[in-house]
């Protein structure tokens, strides 16, 4: 009596479900490492972006420290508001005394440089250079720009200065940025803050 012989190998429907299977198991892991990646290139944008944004802040705190008199006597402070300052500082130390202006529009951080120029010596607004120092900045209406007295912080019935009496008797500067490279998440707000005194003016 003969044995009914066994077939040991796959039907081609069992191919077909494994190979399926396989498929799909590939897809999502390609797509799991797609997602990965994209978080790791954004986390890593926002980690430049607000370490940009640092260094512009210790650039700005170097400039308003060696605030000083125009090429033509103007007083150091040109204008102390609460999202824009204007002072003049050889902030490339090459002997002359530019007019810099740092002014917040938007979520951009822009740096304005008035080179002197002339006979007699003029600081003409035309001749203005401007760029971004950054494109991140979430402070909305607050203040960038803080202004305390020599008093301070002793004084804290007259500080931070009201705008009135800012120019005359603001010799510290404190900066806050609220930054952030991905606005609607605000739960990773980074805030950036440094004091610094206008040494030319003590």
């Amino acid at each position: 009596m003969n044995k009914p012989t066994t077939n040991k190998g796959f039907t081609l429907i069992e191919i077909l479900v494994s190979t399926a299977l396989m498929v799909i198991l590939a897809m999502g892991f390609l797509g799991i490492q797609y997602i990965l990646s994209q978080n790791q290139t954004s986390t890593w944008r926002s980690y430049l972006a607000i370490e940009s944004a640092n260094v512009s802040v210790s650039g700005i705190v170097k400039e308003i420290r060696d605030a000083r008199e125009s090429d033509i006597g103007s007083y150091p402070l040109v204008t102390a508001n609460d999202q824009e300052i204007i002072f003049y500082s050889d902030y490339d130390s090459d002997g002359e005394v530019e007019r810099v202006r740092y002014t917040l529009s938007g979520t951009d951080l822009t740096k304005g440089v008035i080179e002197p120029s002339g006979s007699p010596i003029s600081y003409p607004l035309v001749n203005e250079k401007t760029k971004v120092v950054s494109d991140i900045v979430q402070n909305g209406t607050q203040p960038v720009f803080y202004y305390y007295n020599s008093d301070w912080p002793t004084d804290t019935t007259n500080n931070p200065l009201v705008q009135a009496s800012r120019i005359a008797e603001a010799r510290q500067v404190k900066i806050i940025l609220i930054t952030n490279a991905k606005p609607e998440d605000t739960k990773n707000d980074y805030t950036l803050e440094s004091d610094v005194r206008l040494r030319m003016l003590y």
